[in-house]
C-alpha cells in the first residue's frame, strides 16, 4: 500500500495517511476520472466503509481530496449519520484531519497562506475556492495548456467538457454568468472552469 500512495501523494504525507486509512478501516480505491468529482466517501449496504479517489489529480489535490473524504467518515461517526454532509461537524473534523500536513515538508510553500485561508472554513469542494482551485491547478501535469473562463476577454465564445458552447457575458459576485448558445440560458460558472476557447 506504500508504494501505491507513494504516487499520489506527497511522500511525506504517505505515512499519515496510510495510518488515517488504517484507523477509519476505510477501503481506497483510486479510480479513473469522473469530470464531476474528485472524489466521495460511501458506507457501503455490508456495513464497509469506501472512499474512491481520481487517478488523474496531482498528489496535492489527492491529499486534501482524501482527508476530505476522512473527514465524512470521522464527522459520522462522531456526531452521528443525522449531520449535514458539509456542515459544521465535517468542516471543524477536516480542519483537525488537516493540521497536520499543512506544512513546508507537504506542500510547497506558496501553497501554504493559500490552504491556511481555505482552511479557515472549508469549502465543500476545493473547486468551489477559486483562488485554491487554480493554485492547485499550477501542478496539474498539463496546467500551461488549459484555459479558464476568468482569462477569456467578455463575450467569447468557449466549449465545455460535454461539448456545449457558451458566450461569457458579466461578472457577479465571484461567478461569471455565461449563455448557452444553442439553448439562450444563463448558467453561472465559477472563474476556475475549465474551457476550451473558440472564438473572441
Amino acid at each position: 500500500m506504500d508504494d501505491i500512495l507513494l504516487k499520489y501523494l506527497p511522500e511525506r504525507a504517505v505515512d499519515p495517511c496510510l495510518q488515517l486509512i488504517k484507523e477509519s478501516e476505510v477501503n481506497l480505491k483510486i479510480v479513473n476520472k469522473r469530470v464531476t468529482r474528485h472524489g466521495d466517501y460511501r458506507r457501503l449496504p455490508n456495513g464497509l466503509h469506501q472512499i474512491t479517489i481520481n487517478a488523474t489529480l496531482n498528489k496535492y489535490r489527492f491529499l486534501i481530496t482524501l482527508v476530505h473524504e476522512i473527514a465524512h467518515l470521522a464527522a459520522f461517526q462522531q456526531y452521528g449519520r443525522h449531520i449535514k454532509p458539509h456542515g459544521a461537524e465535517w468542516k471543524k473534523t477536516f480542519q483537525y484531519l488537516m493540521v497536520p500536513f499543512i506544512r513546508p515538508e507537504v506542500f510547497p510553500s506558496r501553497l501554504l497562506p493559500i490552504l491556511a485561508k481555505h482552511f479557515r472554513n472549508p469549502k465543500a469542494s476545493s473547486d468551489t475556492d477559486a483562488h485554491l482551485s487554480i493554485a492547485l491547478k499550477q501542478y496539474d501535469p498539463q496546467h500551461k495548456d488549459k484555459t479558464y473562463v476568468f482569462q477569456l476577454p467578455m463575450g467569447s465564445v468557449f466549449r465545455i467538457y460535454n461539448g456545449k458552447l457558451f458566450k461569457k457575458g458579466n461578472k457577479r459576485v465571484k461567478r461569471y454568468e455565461c449563455v448557452e448558445i444553442a439553448t439562450g440560458k444563463v448558467y453561472l460558472f465559477q472563474p476556475n472552469a475549465e474551457v476550451e476557447l473558440i472564438r473572441n
